[in-house]
């Protein structure tokens, strides 16, 4: 009886085994379909990018970026980036630190404007700004009296791209604390640390690479934002276009090789971003692996 009781659960389970699995040529077409879409909406794409974009030989190729207008979209988007990131950085932390560490009135409506710039349309994201700063704007008469440029300069794009890529820090950040929780910080302020030791010694090295991955998020948002920014911008060229921009402004003027030339620039940074995107998730999947397994060693 013993020995009846083992192999009828063992026939059950294959039978479970074999209700979940599906039959092979279901996995071998979901599969190729799979494969299928992807090299026809992602790979092909991408190919045809670098071939257009080299079609006339390299020194054509690398004409294309040293060019003064190209010269001028890649230093702004550069100094947008450089601008935008940091400063997501520091609202990204801070908000995640309120959210997830203290208890007070309105958390909730926080968290909804921190999403609010997803549902929002990035083109009316930036007519927000030309309605503020604008000419005829609310503060416009006052800025034009003072000197101050936002609309159809760097300011305007600075801000309108913030705007649309101050949430991948926050969003990246909050769900891990969360799930951290606030045990270490509360045993390191017990020990003596003030709040900035327990920030830097505690919190800072258990969020760094989500905190990375968030910054990768927003760096390749920022460089390729065009909807807001092509409303502030004002189109000037050598002076308020960004590269994707440049990009718009020369395959309009039937210089294909050029804008895909700058094209595969923006193609080459997004694809070393998901090189470095899948490095930190390796690592934080390394991360989370170790703290669980020396989790169950302490409970064992």
């Amino acid at each position: 009886m013993a020995g009846v009781i083992p192999s009828r659960i063992g026939a059950q389970g294959v039978k479970s085994r074999r209700a979940v699995t599906e039959p092979l040529w279901v996995r071998s077409l979901l599969i190729t379909l799979a494969l299928l879409f992807i090299a026809l909406v992602l790979v092909m794409p991408l190919v045809l990018i670098f071939t257009y974009a080299l079609q006339q030989g390299w020194a054509v190729y690398i004409a294309s970026f040293t060019e003064p207008d190209a010269v001028s979209a890649i230093r702004l988007t550069l100094i947008t980036a450089a601008i935008t990131v940091p400063l997501n950085v520091i609202f990204g932390v801070s908000a995640a630190w309120a959210i997830t560490k203290f208890h007070f009135r309105g958390k909730n409506i926080l968290i909804t404007l921190i999403d609010l710039p997803f549902a929002i349309s990035p083109v009316i994201a930036g007519l927000i700004f030309v309605v503020l700063f604008g000419a005829r704007g609310i503060l416009g008469p006052w800025l034009i009296e003072n000197d101050i440029r936002i609309i159809f300069a760097t300011p305007g794009i600075v801000l309108a791209t913030i705007f649309v890529t101050f949430p991948f820090v926050a969003r990246e950040l909050i769900p891990l604390m969360q799930a951290q929780g606030s045990d270490e910080e509360q045993s390191a302020m017990t020990l003596g640390a003030n709040g900035w030791q327990t920030f830097w010694r505690v919190t800072l090295p258990n969020i760094k690479w989500g905190l990375l991955y968030g910054v990768i998020l927003c760096n390749a948002r920022s460089m390729g934002e065009f909807g807001a920014v092509s409303v502030v911008s004002g189109h000037i060229r050598g002076l308020t276009n960004t590269m994707p921009l440049h990009i718009e402004i020369l395959y309009n003027d039937y210089q294909f090789t050029a804008s895909f030339a700058v094209a595969s620039l923006l193609v080459f940074l997004a694809l070393i971003t998901m090189v470095v995107k899948a490095i930190i998730e390796w690592r934080t999947q390394q991360t989370i692996t170790t703290i669980t397994d020396d989790t169950l060693l302490l409970e064992k």
